[in-house]
């Protein structure tokens, strides 16, 4: 614990999955934080390690250094910024939201023009790693905004992940998680169909997934999913659910620059086709029962 850590008040709001895990590692590091979440069981789980609870986001952020969101999606994260009782009504005393939600690019400019009238800092700070990585303090954490509030930040992020980069301008942190989302979406694809051939000609899966790690095929999802993916398990990591509304984030901005993107096109498809098949709720890599279906194994 540093002496510097130990005198800053950070105000979290969203402390679902991830935002729990994030929260606990500014605990380790000796912030003091003040959180909110709708969820009341989610903000006294962490109170028994010292997080201080607040009834609403401006009540979290009153005397904070720093406010920081994550939040499902962009519509969340504009109700808790410019809602009643929202964090534009009481903004934190050292004038900086860092919100690391997965949101509309769009928004995030909107609303970055909107606090900085109040004269108010916004980052927009996306995560990489899912809930392995929060835990662990490990995520990466891909910046957007002006460098001087990006350097405000920067402490913060360093007890919450290990790759912390500023990519650009405001907005430009939730571009690169798209593009990091519509990556992992049509890799997952591939590793569901490599291991659906694999499965059809009689090929044990698991002796397939260890030679493909040892090539160029290899993975992150291969190495990380497939295992659930091959033993179906479908408990939740990270959800069916958030990968659609990312997925749908990603094709939202391509429509916008008309940039044409046929292969998320179709695994946001498969993606449709999990949820309605009930598998919203469920991790990632249950995105391989659309081909148990197609194939008549389900």
């Amino acid at each position: 614990m540093s002496s510097s850590s130990s005198q800053k008040r950070v105000a979290f709001i969203g402390l679902g999955t991830m935002g729990r895990e994030m929260a606990r590692n500014l605990l380790k590091a000796g912030y003091a934080v003040v959180g909110h979440d709708v969820n009341a069981e989610a903000v006294s789980e962490l109170g028994a390690e010292g997080l201080q609870p607040a009834a609403s986001p401006a009540e979290a952020a009153r005397g904070a250094d720093i406010a920081i969101t994550m939040l499902p999606d962009t519509p969340h994260v504009e109700a808790v910024i410019e809602g009643p009782d929202g964090l534009a009504s009481a903004p934190p005393a050292g004038r900086l939201i860092v919100d690391m939600s997965t949101i509309s690019p769009v928004a995030v400019r909107r609303l970055h023009a909107g606090l900085k009238e109040q004269g108010v800092a916004f980052v927009d700070a996306p995560v990489s790693g899912g809930p392995v990585g929060a835990k662990n303090a490990a995520l990466s954490i891909m910046a957007g905004g002006d460098r001087e509030a990006f350097l405000a930040a920067e402490p913060y992020f360093r007890a919450m992940g290990t790759t912390i980069t500023h990519v650009g301008g405001t907005g430009a942190g939730q571009t690169v998680k798209l593009c990091n989302q519509l990556i992992c979406g049509i890799n997952l694809q591939a590793v569901c169909e490599a291991l659906a051939l694999g499965r059809a000609a009689g090929v044990d899966l698991e002796q397939l997934r260890k030679v493909l790690l040892g090539g160029s095929a290899a993975s992150w999802m291969l190495d990380r999913l497939g295992p659930a993916m091959i033993g179906g398990d479908a408990s939740a990591g990270f959800r069916i659910d958030l990968m659609l509304k990312d997925l749908r984030l990603v094709l939202e901005q391509a429509q916008a620059l008309t940039v044409p993107l046929p292969g998320t096109a179709l695994v946001t498809s498969q993606y449709m086709e999990a949820k309605a098949h009930g598998e919203g709720s469920n991790g990632n890599q249950a995105l391989f029962r659309v081909y148990d279906r197609m194939t008549n194994r389900a």
